[in-house]
């Protein structure tokens, strides 16, 4: 790996997580390290990872619930849970929500560094696949937070590139208003919608170039990007 990829660990047991965040900063990986589940998704929103290491059995949000948020926000990132659950339906279960592995404690940290650089290399080409949406007239890099449509190049906020990428994720299908919410905001409360509801207005207004373009408010659901090929 010519870049130092960036990792975030999610362990809440205090000796083991320092002690892997040093093994893998020795070996040339960045390391993000939470220990409560509940502060997690607020480091994942502000950050940019290539893979995320979540133990299962943590205060406040478990590992489970977490990696639902992750898969709602980012479809792409790696996952591996590092957990002591070794009962066939948790293992089953961690899987169902899109890991790339489950690997029990105690484990063998150099498998689990082999396994990590085997991770982040097939999914790098995935990254660079996706790095560009087209949207219509538009082209959309979530990496880079720009919108242009030839020369005319916008630059967006994290939660309005989040919004979108999720918006074109889910076009011509429903967005729900909850997963939404929950993936970009932490929260489903009134204020995070209202919020929400501006975001939404302000994207209509930078996708306004492109009338084969629309949000559409599906009231009580959520939003609907739809995108008419018709050029």
């Amino acid at each position: 790996m010519s870049e130092i990829s960036k990792i975030l660990l999610v362990e809440d047991d205090l000796s083991f997580g320092s002690v892997l965040k040093s093994y893998l900063e020795i070996n040339d990986f960045s390391v993000d390290w939470i220990d409560d589940g509940k502060y997690a998704m607020d480091k994942f929103r502000k950050e940019q990872y290539d893979l995320c290491i979540l133990d299962i059995m943590l205060p406040n949000v478990d590992g489970f619930s977490l990696a639902s948020e992750i898969r709602a926000l980012d479809k792409t990132i790696p996952l591996i849970f590092l957990t002591a659950k070794k009962l066939k339906d948790d293992v089953l279960h961690g899987y169902g929500l899109g890991a790339d592995d489950y690997i029990t404690k105690p484990f063998d940290t150099d498998i689990l560094l082999a396994k990590i650089k085997a991770i982040i290399g097939r999914n790098s080409g995935i990254d660079k696949a996706k790095e560009e949406i087209i949207l219509g007239k538009y082209i959309f890099d979530p990496t880079i937070r720009s919108l242009k449509m030839g020369d005319d190049e916008r630059k967006l906020s994290p939660k309005e590139a989040q919004l979108l990428e999720m918006l074109a994720d889910s076009s011509n299908t429903l967005l729900s208003r909850e997963t939404a919410l929950k993936a970009i905001w932490g929260s489903d409360d009134y204020f995070t919608a209202r919020s929400m509801d501006v975001y939404i207005t302000k994207l209509r207004k930078y996708l306004a170039g492109d009338s084969n373009i629309s949000i559409k408010n599906i009231h009580g659901a959520g939003f609907q990007m739809i995108i008419n090929d018709d050029y």
